[in-house]
């Protein structure tokens, strides 16, 4: 009889290597490792022959970067969103991708089942197992740290790390770090450990070798730099003159952005089993197209189109951060979101400076800015008659007049 097949997400990292061989064992089944790459860039180094030496049967590391610019990152940017006011949602919009492949792969090997390293606590382990229940809903997911057996066995990383020893798992047993990491071509995220503390600073002198895609913005260069991006319809499609796909675009932003000291973030935020949490985050490239392609907006996006959109983007942000992304309603709000970008087309100019994104100029061929009505001279289009203001300004006061006089009414 044919083993069982589990698809594992892997990264390589202690606790994945664990989990594989202990999969292999518990379950007497066959581990298929898969990786993606969306831009971890060095920590994909040995991975194969790591999972392959750890028990794996085989091995896939797919190269998803221009998938997860040009379908996740693009689509999420043109809608605005932003959770709870300050996260680009860089972790989170990389898991529905990663569980989209692993259930293809499931498909493709005949396998029974997915498993993920996510823990019990957080926002991961309900990104994974939403996108597998919408695209495949018919197969297992097995979450070891849910699991009383696991976690009995590996109350801590000691254990964890007595069990690679013992059954030569490659892993390098040395002191964890501070704080754990999460790499991809939008950002980097960094929590737990030290940061746990949310009076720690995260900012300081002796914390900067923490960060890795930015320079702190004390020590960025002295003199701005400006960088121009071309969009169309809400995408944008070249970077100072250049034609590039959504992932080039993506690593010129972060290697200005980076330079720069741009697009760090410390928050305390609500996940969504229920707990806070403090996380720092750097996201260089994502907040210089944030910034440009809101710019862009201003110049070409109709004022009550844009309120309609802005209505929806703390709406839109909790899909995407709570796993919804392959929702019903999460698809529905992106068909509004591309009929709102089919005007955003034109050239927005930004100055880079200290980790400051600076507005410097925005040009569209369909801009609906019009400088002759909105000029504080004389209007030579005629276009606006300041004397029908009157009567706008009256109907509008209309209800708040009625209501001063039932008040004025009732105190007396």
């Amino acid at each position: 009889m044919a083993k069982q097949k589990i698809v594992l997400a892997y990264s390589g990292g202690l606790d994945t290597s664990i989990i594989l061989k202990w999969l292999k064992d518990t379950y007497d089944a066959e581990i298929i490792a898969f990786t993606a790459d969306i831009g971890q860039k060095e920590e994909l180094d040995g991975l194969e022959e790591k999972a392959l030496s750890t028990g794996a049967s085989k091995v896939y590391i797919d190269d998803l970067r221009e998938e997860f610019a040009r379908d996740f990152i693009y689509p999420m940017f043109q809608s605005g969103a932003l959770y709870e006011g300050q996260y680009l949602l860089g972790t989170s919009i990389a898991r529905p991708l990663i569980a989209k492949r692993m259930v293809e792969i499931a498909r493709a090997e005949g396998a029974t089942a997915i498993a993920h390293g996510a823990t019990g606590k957080g926002n991961d382990q309900i990104r994974f197992e939403l996108t597998a229940a919408a695209l495949t809903p018919e197969i297992e997911v097995i979450a070891p740290w849910r699991l009383e057996q696991f976690r009995e066995q590996f109350p801590g990383r000691a254990e964890m790390i007595a069990y690679a020893e013992k059954h030569g798992i490659p892993v390098t047993a040395s002191a964890a770090k501070p704080y754990s990491m999460d790499r991809n071509l939008l950002h980097i995220s960094y929590e737990s450990g030290v940061l746990e503390d949310p009076w720690f600073d995260a900012s300081a002198p002796e914390n900067k070798d923490m960060y890795l895609l930015s320079v702190d913005p004390e020590d960025a260069p002295d003199q701005a730099e400006y960088v121009e991006l071309e969009f169309e319809q809400g995408n944008c499609v070249a970077v100072n003159g250049e034609r590039m796909i959504p992932l080039q675009a993506m690593e010129k932003l972060n290697e200005l952005g980076g330079k720069h000291g741009i697009g760090r973030v410390d928050m305390v935020e609500n996940r969504f089993v229920g707990m806070k949490s403090r996380g720092v985050y750097e996201t260089p490239g994502g907040a210089i197209l944030f910034s440009a392609h809101r710019k862009m907006e201003s110049l070409t996006m109709d004022r009550e189109v844009m309120h309609l959109r802005d209505s929806l983007i703390s709406r839109y942000s909790s899909l995407v951060y709570n796993g919804f992304w392959f929702a019903p309603e999460r698809l529905a709000l992106q068909a509004l979101v591309s009929e709102s970008q089919k005007n955003v087309s034109g050239t927005v100019r930004l100055k880079l400076y200290k980790g400051n994104v600076i507005a410097a100029g925005v040009k569209s061929p369909v801009s609906l800015y019009n400088p002759h009505i909105a000029t504080m001279e004389a209007d030579p289009t005629q276009a606006y008659n300041q004397g029908d203001a009157t009567g706008f300004i009256r109907l509008n006061a209309l209800r708040l007049r009625v209501a001063s006089g039932v008040e004025q009414n009732a105190a007396k």
